[in-house]
């Protein structure tokens, strides 16, 4: 199974799939990194793991059909099979789920269907809830409202801060991510 990511920072949960998939040896590979943000740290981590990464960003281009159409380009070119967004700020428009539908694994930072969108963990931070948690769901057409796929919860302390919380997320996230997707490629289909 050829696995393309998509992300637009950092580049975090991009190491800890890269980092499981060379401990574990999985029957899949990530063949691909695009990031839609020039500066954006997580393609310094491809180049250094030798994952051939394209970036590009929707300014470029007419439309966000003229933009998803040369993400696609490239999919095809690498006879992508399943796509991760990792941190990939941006919603996905028809062009891409038109052809990837339930082929498109998302990693948010919240229990859904509670604090979708951009600022999952600040939103929970801010609501002053017990509890929050990390999501790996398939995309749809809506935003953060795919089927999901793991839900693992976190608490929220008293004493925790924000930055605290994003920490406990962040190391939820680097654990349950790679081994959903390994999941999803020892079953050789990303449709069961």
């Amino acid at each position: 199974m050829k696995i393309a990511v998509f992300a637009s920072g950092n580049g975090s949960n991009f190491q800890a799939l890269v980092d499981y998939f060379k401990k574990n040896r999985l029957s899949a590979t990530i063949e691909w990194l695009f990031c839609d943000q020039p500066h954006a740290y997580v393609l310094q981590r491809a180049k250094k793991a030798q994952v051939p990464s394209t970036c590009f960003s929707p300014k470029e281009f007419a439309s966000k059909t003229e933009y998803e159409q040369a993400i696609l380009e490239e999919l095809a070119n690498r006879e992508i099979d399943l796509i991760v967004l990792a941190g990939y700020m941006r919603i996905v428009g028809e062009g891409l789920l038109s052809i990837y539908e339930n082929k498109m694994i998302n990693i948010h930072p919240s229990l859904l269907p509670n604090f979708p969108g951009l600022h999952g963990i600040r939103d929970a931070f801010e609501a002053g809830v017990e509890e929050t948690g990390v999501t790996v769901h398939y995309i749809d057409r809506g935003v953060d409202t795919g089927p999901i796929i793991r839900q693992e919860k976190v608490v929220i302390e008293k004493e925790d801060t924000l930055a605290t919380l994003e920490q406990k997320i962040h190391q939820i996230e680097h654990q349950i991510f790679p081994e959903v997707i390994a999941k999803i490629v020892n079953m050789g289909d990303v449709n069961k």
